[in-house]
């Protein structure tokens, strides 16, 4: 049991990306100008993230180890396609936002990350839970950038209007200095929190 919630539970601020494992970066800074952008490209790289690992998982002891990173991206790679054609059928509006980026989760680090580091050598249930676990994590961080720099660059959080008629919006948010402003900022904050409570941190 103790094994299970650790795995249920390291995505959310032990393994959190991007600001405790600073990985896929590119997505964060690239497609979180909304809160909308950051949850459903947060929400495609979950699927991809749980799916992979279930069936690397699954597969592990079939894949010839000289071919497993090509067996892993061709696995993902599938799972990509299948996102990119939902998006499209039911939500064409996010998949013209997020462009370029859903067919670029293909080399996002963290899918591949966990698919060697975890899927590949624990059970199927694990890694399903691993990569719900990641997943869920990085959708959370994604949303709160975006929702950092919507609410500033627009005055709104998932479209509707949040600030006063008298706000100015500070419309540096939503370019793409602001995002590694917004970034690094709420690294900056996370590092502290972690050396006040004597956790090792990536940048000490």
């Amino acid at each position: 049991m103790s094994r299970f919630l650790s795995v249920l539970t390291h995505g959310f601020w032990k393994d959190l990306p991007p600001f405790r494992l600073v990985l896929g970066l590119c997505p964060a800074l690239a497609v979180t100008a909304s809160a909308n952008n950051g949850l459903g490209m947060g929400l495609s790289v979950t699927f991809v993230l749980i799916f992979s690992n279930l069936i690397i998982s699954l597969m592990r002891k079939l894949i010839p180890d000289k071919v497993r990173i090509a067996s892993y991206i061709v696995i993902i790679a599938t799972l990509v396609v299948m996102v990119e054609m939902i998006l499209q059928a039911f939500f064409f509006g996010l998949s013209q936002q997020l462009g370029i980026y859903i067919p670029l989760i293909v080399v996002n680090c963290i899918i591949l990350g966990r698919a060697e580091a975890f899927a590949s050598r624990n059970p199927v249930f694990l890694s399903a839970v691993d990569g719900f676990s990641v997943g869920l994590g990085f959708t959370l961080s994604l949303t709160l950038v975006g929702s950092i720099r919507e609410i500033l660059g627009t005055g709104t959080w998932f479209g509707l209007q949040v600030m006063g008629s008298a706000y100015q919006p500070f419309e540096f948010m939503v370019k793409a200095p602001g995002a590694f402003i917004c970034l690094g900022l709420l690294l900056g904050l996370m590092n502290a929190y972690s050396r006040y409570r004597g956790e090792n941190v990536l940048q000490s």
